[in-house]
Protein backbone atom coordinates (compact mmCIF):
# COMPACT_ATOMS: atom_id res chain seq x y z
CA UNK A 1 0.00 0.00 0.00
CA UNK A 2 1.46 3.01 -1.26
CA UNK A 3 2.52 6.01 1.81
CA UNK A 4 0.28 9.09 2.33
CA UNK A 5 2.27 12.28 1.15
CA UNK A 6 4.31 14.20 3.73
CA UNK A 7 2.79 17.52 4.10
CA UNK A 8 4.13 20.39 5.61
CA UNK A 9 1.99 22.79 7.55
CA UNK A 10 3.80 26.20 7.81
CA UNK A 11 2.23 27.74 11.63
CA UNK A 12 1.63 31.11 9.42
CA UNK A 13 1.90 34.84 11.76
CA UNK A 14 2.07 34.27 14.88
CA UNK A 15 0.57 37.06 16.01
CA UNK A 16 -2.40 35.50 14.30
CA UNK A 17 -4.66 32.42 14.35
CA UNK A 18 -2.49 30.30 12.48
CA UNK A 19 -0.61 28.55 15.33
CA UNK A 20 -3.88 27.80 17.06
CA UNK A 21 -5.46 26.06 14.21
CA UNK A 22 -2.58 23.89 13.35
CA UNK A 23 -2.70 22.78 16.73
CA UNK A 24 -6.02 22.52 17.58
CA UNK A 25 -6.47 20.17 14.36
CA UNK A 26 -3.10 18.18 15.47
CA UNK A 27 -4.85 18.01 19.05
CA UNK A 28 -7.30 15.64 17.76
CA UNK A 29 -5.31 14.02 15.02
CA UNK A 30 -7.18 15.20 11.86
CA UNK A 31 -3.82 14.90 9.66
CA UNK A 32 -2.98 11.47 9.60
CA UNK A 33 -5.97 10.69 8.12
CA UNK A 34 -5.02 12.54 4.84
CA UNK A 35 -0.81 12.89 5.26
CA UNK A 36 1.59 12.19 6.79
CA UNK A 37 2.24 16.25 8.34
CA UNK A 38 5.29 17.91 9.36
CA UNK A 39 4.83 21.42 11.07
CA UNK A 40 7.07 23.77 9.93
CA UNK A 41 7.89 26.61 12.74
CA UNK A 42 9.04 27.78 15.89
CA UNK A 43 7.60 24.64 18.73
CA UNK A 44 7.52 27.48 20.84
CA UNK A 45 4.58 29.32 18.28
CA UNK A 46 3.22 26.06 18.69
CA UNK A 47 3.04 25.12 22.22
CA UNK A 48 1.38 28.83 22.30
CA UNK A 49 -1.13 28.48 19.78
CA UNK A 50 -2.07 24.83 21.80
CA UNK A 51 -2.30 27.22 25.42
CA UNK A 52 -4.56 29.42 23.39
CA UNK A 53 -6.64 26.82 22.19
CA UNK A 54 -6.67 24.74 25.63
CA UNK A 55 -5.54 21.95 23.96
CA UNK A 56 -2.56 19.33 24.60
CA UNK A 57 -0.56 18.95 21.27
CA UNK A 58 2.15 15.85 21.82
CA UNK A 59 5.22 16.89 19.76
CA UNK A 60 8.00 15.19 18.39
CA UNK A 61 10.71 17.41 17.52
CA UNK A 62 13.41 17.04 15.00
CA UNK A 63 16.21 18.56 13.06
CA UNK A 64 15.65 16.63 9.52
CA UNK A 65 12.08 15.37 7.62
CA UNK A 66 14.13 12.05 7.96
CA UNK A 67 13.71 11.46 11.73
CA UNK A 68 9.93 12.02 11.66
CA UNK A 69 8.48 8.80 12.79
CA UNK A 70 4.41 9.73 13.52
CA UNK A 71 4.88 7.80 16.54
CA UNK A 72 5.72 10.34 19.45
CA UNK A 73 3.26 13.07 18.56
CA UNK A 74 3.23 15.16 15.60
CA UNK A 75 6.65 15.89 13.86
CA UNK A 76 7.64 19.42 14.43
CA UNK A 77 10.88 20.68 12.05
CA UNK A 78 11.63 23.42 15.10
CA UNK A 79 13.17 26.54 13.09
CA UNK A 80 13.70 28.10 16.64
CA UNK A 81 13.43 31.62 14.54
CA UNK A 82 10.96 33.27 16.42
CA UNK A 83 10.08 33.83 19.84
CA UNK A 84 6.41 34.18 20.83
CA UNK A 85 7.13 36.09 23.46
CA UNK A 86 8.09 38.65 21.45
CA UNK A 87 4.62 38.78 19.24
CA UNK A 88 1.36 40.04 20.85
CA UNK A 89 -1.96 38.83 19.01
CA UNK A 90 -3.52 40.98 16.85
CA UNK A 91 -0.93 43.38 16.36
CA UNK A 92 1.59 44.03 13.25
CA UNK A 93 4.93 41.76 13.80
CA UNK A 94 8.10 42.92 11.31
CA UNK A 95 9.76 39.74 12.98
CA UNK A 96 6.90 37.82 12.46
CA UNK A 97 6.68 38.64 8.59
CA UNK A 98 10.40 37.72 8.47
CA UNK A 99 10.28 34.57 10.23
CA UNK A 100 6.66 33.68 7.44
CA UNK A 101 9.38 34.44 4.87
CA UNK A 102 11.87 32.23 5.99
CA UNK A 103 9.73 29.71 6.19
CA UNK A 104 8.29 29.37 2.52
CA UNK A 105 11.31 29.23 1.77
CA UNK A 106 12.05 26.40 3.62
CA UNK A 107 8.60 24.98 2.59
CA UNK A 108 9.66 25.39 -1.19
CA UNK A 109 13.30 24.20 -1.09
CA UNK A 110 12.57 20.63 1.19
CA UNK A 111 9.76 20.23 -1.76
CA UNK A 112 12.43 20.84 -4.63
CA UNK A 113 14.08 18.13 -2.88
CA UNK A 114 11.72 15.78 -2.73
CA UNK A 115 11.42 15.60 1.47
CA UNK A 116 7.91 16.80 1.10
CA UNK A 117 4.97 16.49 -1.45
CA UNK A 118 3.45 19.46 -1.13
CA UNK A 119 2.60 22.09 1.98
CA UNK A 120 0.28 24.34 3.58
CA UNK A 121 0.17 27.39 5.01
CA UNK A 122 -1.48 29.11 7.91
CA UNK A 123 -2.86 32.33 7.57
CA UNK A 124 0.03 34.67 6.70
CA UNK A 125 0.07 38.56 7.20
CA UNK A 126 0.63 40.53 3.98
CA UNK A 127 1.78 43.48 5.68
CA UNK A 128 3.98 41.91 8.17
CA UNK A 129 5.80 40.46 5.34
CA UNK A 130 6.44 43.66 3.63
CA UNK A 131 7.38 45.29 6.36
CA UNK A 132 10.34 42.42 6.97
CA UNK A 133 11.24 43.22 3.00
CA UNK A 134 9.55 41.23 1.19
CA UNK A 135 9.59 42.66 -2.32
CA UNK A 136 6.59 40.40 -3.94
CA UNK A 137 3.16 41.80 -4.95
CA UNK A 138 2.06 38.58 -2.20
CA UNK A 139 2.84 34.98 -1.03
CA UNK A 140 2.31 33.50 -4.53
CA UNK A 141 4.81 35.47 -6.58
CA UNK A 142 7.21 35.35 -3.88
CA UNK A 143 6.72 31.24 -3.86
CA UNK A 144 7.08 31.80 -7.76
CA UNK A 145 10.33 33.61 -7.33
CA UNK A 146 11.60 30.63 -4.87
CA UNK A 147 10.74 28.13 -7.54
CA UNK A 148 12.40 30.30 -10.53
CA UNK A 149 8.79 29.74 -12.12
CA UNK A 150 7.57 31.55 -15.37
CA UNK A 151 4.70 29.83 -16.81
CA UNK A 152 1.17 31.18 -15.78
CA UNK A 153 -0.06 31.08 -12.16
CA UNK A 154 -1.83 32.85 -9.17
CA UNK A 155 -4.88 32.35 -6.81
CA UNK A 156 -7.78 29.44 -7.49
CA UNK A 157 -10.42 29.53 -4.67
CA UNK A 158 -12.53 26.74 -4.00
CA UNK A 159 -15.40 26.01 -1.81
CA UNK A 160 -18.56 23.46 -1.94
CA UNK A 161 -16.83 21.38 -4.92
CA UNK A 162 -16.28 24.77 -7.33
CA UNK A 163 -13.04 26.01 -8.59
CA UNK A 164 -12.97 29.87 -9.32
CA UNK A 165 -9.79 31.85 -11.19
CA UNK A 166 -9.95 35.34 -12.28
CA UNK A 167 -8.64 37.26 -15.16
CA UNK A 168 -7.24 40.07 -13.23
CA UNK A 169 -7.09 40.65 -9.37
CA UNK A 170 -5.87 43.59 -7.38
CA UNK A 171 -6.76 46.54 -10.11
CA UNK A 172 -9.75 49.26 -9.20
CA UNK A 173 -12.77 48.30 -11.23
CA UNK A 174 -12.17 51.06 -13.78
CA UNK A 175 -9.29 49.55 -15.26
CA UNK A 176 -10.78 45.81 -15.79
CA UNK A 177 -11.72 46.78 -19.36
CA UNK A 178 -8.41 47.66 -20.47
CA UNK A 179 -6.72 44.29 -19.12
CA UNK A 180 -9.24 42.02 -20.95
CA UNK A 181 -6.96 40.71 -23.57
CA UNK A 182 -6.63 37.42 -25.24
CA UNK A 183 -3.84 36.77 -23.67
CA UNK A 184 -4.99 37.33 -19.91
CA UNK A 185 -7.87 35.49 -20.26
CA UNK A 186 -6.43 32.67 -21.92
CA UNK A 187 -3.66 33.00 -19.20
CA UNK A 188 -6.48 32.58 -16.63
CA UNK A 189 -8.62 29.97 -18.42
CA UNK A 190 -5.77 27.75 -18.83
CA UNK A 191 -4.74 28.24 -14.96
CA UNK A 192 -7.79 26.70 -14.23
CA UNK A 193 -7.80 23.90 -16.73
CA UNK A 194 -4.16 23.14 -15.35
CA UNK A 195 -4.92 23.32 -11.80
CA UNK A 196 -8.50 21.46 -12.06
CA UNK A 197 -6.62 18.23 -13.67
CA UNK A 198 -3.39 17.93 -11.31
CA UNK A 199 -6.71 18.02 -8.85
CA UNK A 200 -8.13 14.82 -10.55
CA UNK A 201 -10.68 15.99 -13.11
CA UNK A 202 -9.75 14.64 -15.87
CA UNK A 203 -11.71 17.01 -18.34
CA UNK A 204 -12.93 19.93 -16.12
CA UNK A 205 -16.06 21.58 -17.20
CA UNK A 206 -15.08 25.81 -17.27
CA UNK A 207 -17.71 28.59 -17.43
CA UNK A 208 -16.50 32.01 -18.01
CA UNK A 209 -17.75 34.80 -17.04
CA UNK A 210 -19.41 37.72 -19.42
CA UNK A 211 -17.96 41.19 -17.98
CA UNK A 212 -21.11 43.34 -18.72
CA UNK A 213 -24.74 43.31 -17.18
CA UNK A 214 -26.86 40.88 -18.86
CA UNK A 215 -23.82 39.31 -20.86
CA UNK A 216 -23.69 42.66 -22.78
CA UNK A 217 -26.86 42.57 -24.67
CA UNK A 218 -25.91 41.70 -27.74
CA UNK A 219 -23.09 45.17 -27.57
CA UNK A 220 -25.67 47.53 -26.52
CA UNK A 221 -24.44 47.32 -22.77
CA UNK A 222 -20.46 47.03 -23.87
CA UNK A 223 -18.62 45.15 -26.56
CA UNK A 224 -15.90 43.31 -24.70
CA UNK A 225 -18.26 39.67 -25.12
CA UNK A 226 -17.85 40.46 -28.68
CA UNK A 227 -14.85 41.59 -29.16
CA UNK A 228 -12.30 39.09 -27.02
CA UNK A 229 -14.30 37.06 -24.33
CA UNK A 230 -15.97 35.10 -26.80
CA UNK A 231 -13.49 34.80 -28.87
CA UNK A 232 -11.34 33.97 -26.81
CA UNK A 233 -13.26 31.12 -25.55
CA UNK A 234 -13.58 29.74 -28.57
CA UNK A 235 -9.73 29.52 -29.03
CA UNK A 236 -9.15 27.80 -26.13
CA UNK A 237 -11.83 25.56 -27.78
CA UNK A 238 -10.36 24.81 -30.73
CA UNK A 239 -7.41 24.07 -28.32
CA UNK A 240 -8.92 21.35 -26.59
CA UNK A 241 -9.77 23.16 -23.17
CA UNK A 242 -13.79 22.74 -22.12
CA UNK A 243 -14.73 26.00 -22.06
CA UNK A 244 -18.02 27.66 -22.68
CA UNK A 245 -19.93 31.43 -22.02
CA UNK A 246 -19.33 33.54 -21.48
CA UNK A 247 -22.60 34.02 -18.91
CA UNK A 248 -23.64 36.74 -17.00
CA UNK A 249 -22.11 35.80 -13.44
CA UNK A 250 -25.67 35.51 -11.79
CA UNK A 251 -26.89 33.21 -14.06
CA UNK A 252 -22.99 31.36 -14.23
CA UNK A 253 -22.81 31.20 -10.33
CA UNK A 254 -26.34 29.59 -10.16
CA UNK A 255 -25.43 27.04 -12.67
CA UNK A 256 -22.16 26.39 -11.31
CA UNK A 257 -23.55 25.57 -7.81
CA UNK A 258 -26.46 23.12 -9.45
CA UNK A 259 -23.11 20.78 -10.71
CA UNK A 260 -22.95 22.41 -14.48
CA UNK A 261 -19.55 23.49 -14.07
CA UNK A 262 -16.11 22.20 -12.72
CA UNK A 263 -14.44 25.70 -12.97
CA UNK A 264 -15.89 29.15 -12.75
CA UNK A 265 -13.21 31.98 -14.50
CA UNK A 266 -14.61 35.52 -13.63
CA UNK A 267 -13.31 38.51 -15.26
CA UNK A 268 -12.65 40.74 -11.91
CA UNK A 269 -11.94 39.72 -8.84
CA UNK A 270 -15.20 40.31 -6.93
CA UNK A 271 -17.20 38.61 -9.17
CA UNK A 272 -16.21 35.37 -7.96
CA UNK A 273 -15.29 36.47 -4.69
CA UNK A 274 -18.81 37.50 -3.26
CA UNK A 275 -20.32 34.32 -4.73
CA UNK A 276 -17.76 31.89 -3.43
CA UNK A 277 -17.83 33.46 0.16
CA UNK A 278 -21.82 33.82 0.33
CA UNK A 279 -22.13 30.15 -0.23
CA UNK A 280 -19.24 29.27 2.61
CA UNK A 281 -17.09 31.77 3.93
CA UNK A 282 -15.51 29.36 6.82
CA UNK A 283 -14.98 26.33 4.17
CA UNK A 284 -13.03 28.17 1.18
CA UNK A 285 -9.85 27.38 0.59
CA UNK A 286 -6.99 29.32 -1.90
CA UNK A 287 -4.97 26.74 -4.34
CA UNK A 288 -1.43 28.52 -5.69
CA UNK A 289 -2.27 27.29 -8.89
CA UNK A 290 -0.29 26.62 -11.43
CA UNK A 291 2.80 26.22 -9.25
CA UNK A 292 5.03 22.79 -9.43
CA UNK A 293 3.90 22.01 -6.03
CA UNK A 294 0.84 21.11 -4.24
CA UNK A 295 0.10 24.10 -2.26
CA UNK A 296 -2.98 25.21 -0.17
CA UNK A 297 -4.35 27.51 2.56
CA UNK A 298 -7.52 28.78 4.22
CA UNK A 299 -8.67 31.50 2.16
CA UNK A 300 -9.32 33.49 4.93
CA UNK A 301 -6.60 35.65 6.79
CA UNK A 302 -4.98 36.12 10.13
CA UNK A 303 -8.00 37.47 11.99
CA UNK A 304 -6.54 39.54 14.03
CA UNK A 305 -9.51 40.49 16.34
CA UNK A 306 -9.92 36.97 17.41
CA UNK A 307 -6.49 35.56 17.87
CA UNK A 308 -5.35 34.36 20.88
CA UNK A 309 -8.78 33.77 22.28
CA UNK A 310 -8.93 29.85 21.19
CA UNK A 311 -12.17 30.68 19.10
CA UNK A 312 -10.97 30.08 15.71
CA UNK A 313 -12.87 27.60 13.17
CA UNK A 314 -10.52 24.98 11.74
CA UNK A 315 -12.52 24.34 8.35
CA UNK A 316 -11.10 26.08 6.36
CA UNK A 317 -7.47 24.83 6.83
CA UNK A 318 -9.11 21.25 7.33
CA UNK A 319 -10.34 21.13 3.70
CA UNK A 320 -7.05 22.87 2.85
CA UNK A 321 -5.08 19.90 3.99
CA UNK A 322 -7.15 17.54 2.28
CA UNK A 323 -7.15 19.31 -0.97
CA UNK A 324 -3.06 19.62 -0.84
CA UNK A 325 -3.05 16.16 0.26
CA UNK A 326 -4.88 15.01 -2.63
CA UNK A 327 -3.00 16.92 -5.15
CA UNK A 328 0.45 15.67 -4.05
CA UNK A 329 -1.13 12.02 -3.94
CA UNK A 330 -1.98 12.61 -7.45
CA UNK A 331 1.56 13.35 -8.23
CA UNK A 332 3.14 10.36 -6.38
CA UNK A 333 0.84 8.40 -8.93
Amino acid sequence: MKKKPIIGLIVGDAAGVGPEIIAKLAARDFYSEYCRPVVLGDARVLKKGAEASDVEVEMEIIERIEEATWEKGIPVLDQKNLDPAAVNYGELSKESGKAVLDLLKLAADLYKEDRIHGFCFAPLNKAAMIAAGCEYESEHHYLAHLFEHTAPFGEINYVSNLYTTRTTSHIPIKDVSAHLTENTITRAITLANTTLKAAGIENPRLGVAALNPHGGEHGKCGREEIDVIMPTIEKVKEAGVNASGPYPSDILFIKAFNGDFDGVVTMYHDQGQIALKLKGFDQGITIAGGLPAPIATCAHGTAFDIAGKGIVKTSAFENAVIMTSKMAANLMK
